[in-house]
């Protein structure tokens, strides 16, 4: 089989035909650089925001059609037919990356701006909403709100370079019978760090991180730039995009085993066994929770009002398509000031409602809860809440987006009954995710199931990424990730607390009982300095983070004790002035490829903006 990779210089070795190696080179760009679009100070946010919209600008340019009438919305299979069901086909053309021989998982809408639908998405979630309250929503505008969660910017990116290409090149596939080394197990298991484990493994994957070493220009010279944007989404290493190339290269019978060696590998590392769960691909978590929202909505029966229980940490993910059926069918849980619920009232609100049966046919029938906080890296104790839950007769949902990369997760053990994830929080940002449900909860003869089982395996290229990423996490082991972590986390809360003017939510000092459930993810605000310009202030120096409500609003307003006539009048004035910016906080996230010597960095400039301030 060809041989494809780039060196640590980004220049391509190859022995490929030039249009593809033109391609790989487009995709490759953005993985030097790739980060969460939209809202993130950095440089690397920045970049891949700007490359996402020039993406959507290609496909307008590729349609023909006038973009001040017109705009792109990017989706799944899915979620295009579930668009495509809203607006007459007149007003739409439809472009699909299954046209063009790469798995991409990917479909672009140039459909007339003046007919998207109004009122709630068929998905919604992160990055659909702008301003959430208990009570109300203000959408976001034109395509972003039909792009629910963090899109599949790599793969979108492809899609754009395949039709500016039109076709110029074919891949050659390995046809017949498949050698040792093109079989999808060999593919998944194999790679040039084979021989190392552990720490070790976890130090060399760090230096093979792509754009871990970028260099970029600030207002202090030529610095590497640190991404503590980890929260957001995670870059990934040589050993994924090199397992990418090569699956492009297979033909399909190798992508049928590569579905099928990721859902073996998602079992072993979630401990969801195969008897007892399934596991079904979608693009990232916003869609993975709507399907099991949508599965519930559907048992509504007339006898019993199903009420689901989440708590003031969620993500807009794992509270939005709760409410789609009736606003008053989502009741919140409290927390402490560190992030942490009171599994005391957890029990007293289930018994309340389950077994004293004191709200008339109000039914808990479900706990969604996240995993771990997006905002205060908190982890709750997921065992123990099950426990509760089930013993009322309520199931379990975890929100694993920020806590499948940090932590091990035992679904057996901790008897969840759904979790769901996103590749591009684990080291594979080509646009897969997962629902791991028990099995029988998501009934065959749902409509949506069949839909979102074919439009997640379509996205292969996607699929082989997150099971190769989960292959290195595991012979790295998760005790290890959560260690070296808690250092980082430890010296960051160290150092922060010494800066005059800044504070920071959750918990503060590494020292507290509760550090050991607290993960790398941590916000602050700084007197005298708006969030959006302290985190432009550390983009300035070669540093990014991410700023705002972080998809929380719920819980950002109560950290930052907005009341509630202001939050009324928030929504006035965000309705009234689109482009306003509202109160927010900066987050800093760690991942794998940070070091100490960044979290030094952080400091120093911190301590330096704080010097500044008049």
């Amino acid at each position: 089989m060809d041989h494809y990779e780039f060196n640590t210089a980004g220049k391509p070795e190859t022995s490929l035909p030039a249009d593809f190696e033109e391609f790989s080179k487009s995709v490759f760009k953005i993985l030097s650089t790739y980060s969460n679009v939209h809202r993130g100070s950095g440089y690397f946010s920045r970049k891949t925001t700007e490359y996402y919209e020039e993406a959507r600008e290609a496909l307008i340019e590729y349609s023909g059609f006038d973009s001040k009438k017109y705009t792109i919305v990017f989706c799944t299979p899915a979620g295009a037919g579930k668009l495509s069901s809203l607006i007459d086909c007149k007003d739409y053309t439809l472009f699909s990356s299954n046209d063009y021989g790469i798995p991409l998982g990917i479909r672009a809408f140039a459909v007339r701006k003046k007919v998207l639908p109004k009122g709630w998405p068929f998905y919604s979630g992160g990055g659909t909403a702008r301003l959430v309250s208990a009570d109300w929503v203000i959408w976001a505008k034109g395509a972003e709100k039909f792009e629910a969660g963090t899109p599949p910017v790599v793969n979108i990116i492809a899609f754009a370079s395949l039709l500016k290409l039109r076709g110029k090149f074919e891949i050659r596939k390995n046809t017949g019978q498949s050698s040792d080394n093109s079989t999808g197990k060999y593919l998944l298991l194999h790679d040039d760090l084979v021989h190392l484990k552990g720490l070790d493994l976890l130090n060399e994957l760090r230096r093979k991180m792509i754009g871990n070493q970028m260099h970029v220009n600030t207002k202090t010279g030529d610095r590497t730039f640190i991404n503590f944007d980890n929260a957001a989404s995670t870059q990934t290493f040589s050993q994924v995009w090199d397992t990418v190339l090569k699956v492009w290269q297979q033909a399909n019978e190798v992508h049928n085993e590569i579905i099928t060696e990721t859902k073996s590998v998602c079992s072993g590392f979630f401990n969801a066994p195969p008897s007892d769960y399934e596991i079904i691909f979608t693009s990232n978590t916003t869609e993975a929770i709507n399907l099991a929202a949508d599965s519930i909505h559907s048992e509504a029966t007339e006898d019993v009002d199903n009420i689901v229980l989440t708590t003031l940490l969620e993500h807009t993910s794992n509270d939005l398509p709760w409410r789609r059926k009736n606003k008053n069918s989502v009741i919140r849980l409290d927390i402490d000031d560190e992030g942490f619920i009171d599994t005391v009232a957890l029990e007293s609100i289930l018994a309340d409602y389950n077994f004293n049966k004191s709200h008339g046919n109000k039914r808990i029938g479900l706990v969604a809860i996240s995993g771990g906080s997006n905002v205060l890296g908190c982890y709750n104790d997921l065992k123990k809440i099950s426990e509760i839950a089930h013993k009322y007769s309520a199931r379990i949902l975890a929100d694993a987006a920020q806590l499948a990369a940090h932590r091990k997760i035992d679904m057996k053990d901790w008897d969840l009954d759904y979790l769901a994830f996103s590749a591009h929080k684990l080291y594979a940002p080509f646009g897969s995710g997962a629902l791991i449900v028990r099995k029988g909860l998501i009934s065959s003869s749902f409509p949506d199931k069949e839909n979102v089982i074919r439009s997640g395996e379509e996205n292969v290229t996607g699929i082989a990424a997150l099971g190769k990423a989960i292959v290195l996490l595991s012979r790295i082991g998760m005790n290890i990730i959560e260690e070296e972590e808690k250092k980082l986390t430890s010296k960051a809360l160290d150092g922060l607390s010494g800066i005059k003017g800044l504070e920071v939510y959750g918990v503060k000092d590494s020292r507290s009982e509760k550090f050991e459930r607290k993960g790398g993810v941590i916000v602050f605000s700084m007197k005298k300095i708006w969030p959006d310009k302290l985190a432009s202030a550390l983009s300035d120096r070669g540093i990014g983070v991410r700023y705002g409500c972080h998809c929380a609003h719920i819980l950002v307003k109560r950290l930052l004790k907005v009341p509630h006539a202001l939050e009324q009048f928030q929504g006035v004035m965000l309705t009234l002035l689109p482009k306003i910016s509202l109160p927010g906080v900066v987050r800093i996230s760690f991942g794998i490829g940070n070091t100490a010597e960044e979290i030094d960095r952080l400091i120093e400039a911190l301590k330096d903006i704080q010097a500044k301030l008049k």
